[in-house]
């Protein structure tokens, strides 16, 4: 595009309707229509083809080969027009007429000459480059990164610069980066301050958590002349705010504000996503039969605007029955959900996007409906499809979940070998998620470096342009007067403190990157850990009902079989937690020790006792922490002593903000229990204690040291075992 590289904010805008033939020129309000764009350099009458035309958020980034925009509208809806080389635009539509935007060229001149750039100069190589970097964004972070570097290497106008900042923070938001696009946003808008910009900013600092600032800056943007979908998107966000910090009323008055202005405009993909996001703070109010309303107007808004945003809400509408037990209505609407994204060619699109609309994940939620509801024989076959479309997808998530709950539904029916072969299948899935979250974290670290490289050079870029242009300020003011040198002075100190504070900037986000990443580490070894606790104990139990049907105590198997699938399933609803409430983790010890109890009748008794002065609900404690110290007690200490022993468990408190579980048992003692081990039983070493010992320790440096365990000698004579666990309140 022909521009004077000196102009600064001199553009003179002309945006008016041409009338072109057109045998039906649409003016009725709520009928969409085709509007024809197009943008004219006035200089020379040549077309504008690099421009961002927008309509109620829907972008048009590319003209067809006559240089033309095409657009879907309303009369009512807002044209913008933007470009990184004349101010930005607005213009409410009327009618399907084709508009044409004049741009005007201020035309300085500088002796007497006007100085225009060539179609082949870096100025134009600026657009082509942009071009690139949009091209690019969705694909490839690293060539976007590239082309932004490119569109940099030369001194450009202040807002050019603007614009190459804002589309870099583009780029890193897509790509999730939201600390690196929280940070360019900032620079777009200190170079030049743009009301789009600042509106994306409030929604990068929400992404980032940053809700506080985030607010501020929605607050700050309020005052502003908007279009109406501006003012949509800020309390939008304003609500989105408030709903993550739980103010449910702030949010629900933001959202109503927003619907209200999306209503009287007809922008209907805001009035559906502001409708649901209406029903989420009704649902969290607890407000259920207003939430179901919302919700199925909402579902109703979708409809009219397309199948994937239907199909997207209708899988809303379904959580929402789940959440409330409603599983009759949650099933009929997955089923159908499902029809239409195994049907719909276009649904294939969304699934990419959007992970929960998949034909696997669907399957999976209304076979755990139908176990939810106990009807166990409907949701096999459902989960069995979740598996097959899982494993065909290479979907590991969905089918570890889909096995772990068939293994759930053969136990509850009584088919112990399906059940088994099963969990050994999501004992293997497990393991195999394990690895590819490894594999993950390797890429995650190499693409943080990429990112990080890149960014470095596009701030080295920008401080070599203002170190240049420091020494060409330097070398003429030193042709100048003496006086002047501590100018220079000042400027190259001020140059060192900016890259000191840009030093500190990445370092800071490196320190920041490494926090996450052991964070991610420690809680995949928590998963493996738990992955490995209780196989053991599963075979053992197994061997014990195959003992009683072995001596034809059929009574005694399925009453050990029931307690033994109560336990299991308590067991798997909290494997994937950290921690649970105390009085759970005493009901599945209480469980736990009363089938060990059957098993080894002639061996000993037990005592479980709880201070009833302690707040259970204080409480909590990482599931299964106590089974191996009790199962110690009992398969190394008391099976082997010759008179019947005792096991006692005591949990009472110490202080207001700890209690202490006491394990004790007066069998053989650690040292005759290793005396007696067998020499293979010798040779492999147990992982038991070292898992859980390293389980602890990755707990206490994740939650501040919540939990300390003592062993000792019950008796002086080395006989008997304590255990003691002390654990502070959550």
């Amino acid at each position: 595009m022909l521009k004077h590289i000196h102009i600064l904010f001199a553009f003179i805008l002309f945006s008016f309707a041409t009338v072109f033939s057109q045998e039906n020129i649409i003016t009725q309000k709520g009928v969409e229509f085709s509007v024809r764009i197009t943008i004219v350099d006035d200089s020379n009458n040549e077309k504008i083809k690099n421009a961002e035309v927008s309509v109620n958020g829907i972008n048009y980034n590319y003209p067809d080969i006559s240089g033309r925009y095409i657009v879907k509208a309303r009369v009512g809806d807002e044209l913008r027009v933007s470009h990184p080389d004349f101010e930005t635009i607005y213009y409410t539509i009327k009618s399907s007429e084709d508009i044409k935007v004049l741009v005007e060229n201020s035309g300085n001149i500088r002796n007497g000459k006007s100085k225009f750039l060539s179609k082949t100069s870096n100025q134009d190589l600026y657009l082509q480059h942009l071009d690139s970097v949009k091209f690019y964004k969705e694909k490839d972070i690293e060539k976007s990164l590239t082309f932004i570097e490119k569109a940099l290497e030369n001194k450009q106008i202040k807002q050019r610069n603007a614009a190459t900042y804002k589309l870099l923070a583009d780029v890193y938001l897509y790509w999730k980066q939201y600390d690196l696009a929280v940070y360019n946003y900032k620079l777009s808008h200190q170079i030049k301050e743009d009301l789009a910009t600042k509106i994306a900013l409030a929604k990068a600092q929400f992404l980032q958590k940053e809700y506080t600032d985030s607010e501020k800056t929605y607050l700050e943007i309020i005052p502003e002349k908007l279009s109406n979908y501006e003012r949509i998107l800020v309390y939008e966000g304003l609500g989105d705010v408030s709903f993550a910090q739980k103010k449910w009323s702030f949010s629900k008055t933001n959202y109503q504000r927003a619907l209200e202005i999306a209503k009287e405009n007809l922008v209907t993909p805001k009035i559906t996503d502001v409708s649901s996001k209406i029903a989420d703070v009704l649902a969290a109010q607890g407000k259920v039969n207003e939430a179901e309303n919302q919700f199925i107007n909402s579902l109703n808004f979708a409809k009219k605007e397309n199948p994937e945003r239907a199909l997207e809400e209708e899988e809303k509408v379904a959580d929402f029955y789940n959440s409330n037990q409603r599983f009759d209505e949650e099933i009929a609407l997955r089923k159908k959900s499902l029809q239409k994204a195994e049907s719909n060619t276009s649904s294939k699109k969304l699934s990419k996007e959007k992970d929960s609309i998949t034909s696997q994940k669907i399957n999976y939620k209304i076979g755990n409906a139908y176990l939810l509801k106990e009807d166990y024989e409907s949701a096999i076959p459902f989960l069995e499809k979740s598996i097959n479309d899982a494993k065909e997808k290479k979907d590991i998530v969905v089918a570890k979940d889909a096995t772990r709950k068939i293994s759930e539904v053969f136990a509850s029916l009584g088919d112990n070998e399906k059940a088994l072969k099963n969990y050994k299948e999501y004992v293997a899935l497990v393991d195999s998620l394990y690895v590819r979250k490894e594999q993950e974290i390797q890429q995650i670290k190499r693409f943080s470096k990429k990112i990080a490289d890149n960014q470095n050079r596009i701030a080295s870029l920008e401080k070599d342009k203002e170190l240049a242009q420091s020494k060409i300020s330097l070398a003429y003011i030193d042709q100048k007067l003496s006086e002047e040198s501590n100018q220079r002075q000042r400027l190259i100190i001020y140059s060192l403190i900016g890259g000191f504070l840009l030093m500190s900037l990445l370092a800071y986000f490196m320190f920041r990157n490494n926090k996450q990443q052991k964070l991610a580490n420690n809680l995949l070894a928590l998963k493996s850990m738990r992955s490995q606790m209780n196989p053991h104990f599963i075979f053992n139990a197994l061997n014990s009902v195959n003992s009683f049907i072995a001596v034809n105590d059929e009574r005694n198997a399925n009453r050990y079989l029931s307690e033994f699938s109560v336990l299991m399933r308590s067991v798997l609803e909290n494997s994937d937690e950290d921690f649970i409430p105390l009085n759970k983790e005493i009901e599945l010890l209480e469980l736990y020790v009363k089938l060990e109890h059957n098993r080894f009748k002639d061996k000993f008794d037990y005592r479980i006792t709880v201070d009833e002065t302690i707040d259970l609900e204080q409480f909590s404690i990482p599931p299964m922490l106590l089974q191996p110290y009790i199962e110690n007690a009992i398969w190394h200490g008391l099976r082997y002593k010759k008179e019947k022993g005792n096991l006692e468990i005591a949990i009472h408190k110490k202080d207001d903000e700890t209690v202490s579980i006491s394990i004790i048992d007066d069998g053989i003692g650690r040292k005759k229990s290793q005396e007696l081990k067998t020499k293979n039983q010798l040779k492999q070493k147990s992982k038991g204690m070292s898992t859980i010992k390293n389980r602890i320790a990755i707990l206490n440096d994740m939650y501040k040291e919540r939990i300390a365990v003592n062993v000792s000698d019950a008796l002086q004579n080395g006989e008997g075992t304590k255990v003691e666990l002390l654990l502070k309140c959550k």
